[in-house]
Formats: C-alpha cells, structure tokens, sequence
C-alpha cells in the first residue's frame, strides 16, 4: 500500500506538533485521580431519621500554574444492592446538600486530599449488626472548581448496616 505524499506531510505535521506541545512545558490540568468512602456505617437502634456523615476522600492534583480554589462539592448515592427488609429500591437515588469539604484551595502543582462530608440520615429497626439488613450504594461526587466542573466515582460502595 502506498501512501500519497500529502498523507506523509500530515502525518509529518502531526507529530511535529505533538513533541512541540510536550516539550514547550504546556501547563496541565486540575485532575480528581482517586474517591473512596468510609464503609460500613451501623444506623443506631430504633433510629428514625437520624442524621449522621457519610465521609468521603476525593486524591486530586493540581497540574496548572494557578491556584485552583474549590466551591463546592456535591454528591449521588445509589443504591446498588440490598440485603434483608430495605426501604428503597435498587437504582433509588439521593443527592446530598450541604456537603462540606476541605480544603478550599490546592496550590499550583500540589497534590492534595480532599475531605468531605456528606449529611445523611437513616431509620433502623432494633438491631444493626452485619448479618442483619443492609443497603450498598455507589457513590458519585462533583466538584466545581475555579478551573471547571468534574466527576468522579468512588472506587468502592457505602454500605449502610440497618437492623
């Protein structure tokens, strides 16, 4: 197979503008790497309602030249699976307000944990042990951010242990 010359100087121009761009030191990007959240949480006896935080770590990494300030967070729980008598069904979902986070503001160049922590509530029955009811959900989180708005899943499920 034989390629035009045209084709050839593309491709040419191509590459040529690739290295150029990594080698003149192009400023990165504000990237979330990594999310996890605390797993289990055991809804206390009889409880109805009661309000607890469900916490989360969000890795991030601050590739530009500036500082990134954080706005806010915000965060989607869905229920992925359940075990025993269960209030809501699978695929329900619940996106938190008021989700408070640390730190605001992450240096050029810096890596940096995110702490955050999401406002809750759960109803139990008499017991919450691990063999009894529970419910896993997968968490999403959203950041807005001085540089844009992202998205990243937690790498593992929430699991809420009611009785």
């Amino acid at each position: 197979m034989e390629v035009s010359p045209a084709a050839r100087l593309g491709v040419w121009l191509l590459l040529t503008a690739a290295v150029a761009s990594c080698s003149t030191g192009a400023p990165g990007a504000f990237t979330l790497v990594s999310a996890s959240v605390d797993s289990p949480y055991a809804c206390p006896s009889t409880a109805i309602d009661a309000p607890y935080s469900l916490h989360a770590t969000i890795e991030v990494h601050n590739g530009t030249s500036s500082n990134v300030t954080i706005k806010a967070v915000s965060a989607q729980m869905t229920l992925a699976a359940t075990k025993g008598s269960w209030l809501q069904k699978v695929g329900d979902r619940y996106d938190a307000a008021a989700v408070k986070f640390s730190p605001e503001r992450v240096a050029p160049g810096a890596s940096s944990s995110l702490q955050v922590a999401i406002p809750s509530a759960c109803t139990s029955g008499k017991t919450a042990k691990v063999d009894s009811s529970y419910g896993d959900y997968s968490v999403e989180l959203w950041v807005i951010a001085s540089s844009g708005t992202y998205r990243i899943a937690s790498e593992n499920r929430y699991r809420l242990l009611a009785g």
